[in-house]
């Protein structure tokens, strides 16, 4: 789990596993947001051998429902199985705390990620629309598929 002292570290890991999404302005979060979001639930925190962040995922409990989202990892280490271990251990915190059932939301633009996370065993279940606290660059449509998978 991430402490309050590794958000420094989550700031940049997350903006560099994110900085893909150019159609956004500004960056997918920084010290305000991520200590906000720490508020709600949990970050689940994946280090290589000297401490440094490689991977992280957001794990909030809302009820016999949990959530998932921010799935993030280093670039340099993308593809390598990382995702899955992290996916696998926000499963399994969300299972501790009694969650059934799963959701993550996933921006109707990233459509690469959808097969990723039916790999994961995610189906789509609905949509919702975008809410999070950034802007578009251009003016384009855009929306959340929301996705869930039994626990």
């Amino acid at each position: 789990m991430a402490m309050e002292s590794d958000r420094e570290r989550l700031v940049q890991l997350v903006n560099s596993a994110f900085s893909i999404e150019s159609f956004l302005e500004g960056t997918r979060t920084d010290d305000a947001r991520l200590a906000a979001t720490m508020q709600k639930g949990q970050i689940l925190l994946a280090e290589a051998p000297g401490g440094e962040p490689v991977g992280s995922v957001y794990a909030e409990v809302r009820g016999t429902s949990g959530y998932m989202g921010m799935l993030a990892v280093d670039p340099a280490r993308q593809g390598t199985g990382l995702a899955s271990l992290l996916v696998e251990a926000a499963e399994e915190y969300l299972r501790q705390q009694g969650c059934t059932v799963v959701d993550i939301s996933v921006l109707s633009l990233r459509s690469e990620l959808l097969p990723l996370y039916r790999r994961f065993g995610f189906v789509e279940t609905g949509t919702e629309e975008f809410a999070f606290p950034r802007t578009f660059k251009t003016d384009v449509e855009c929306h959340c598929v929301v996705m869930s998978k039994p626990l």
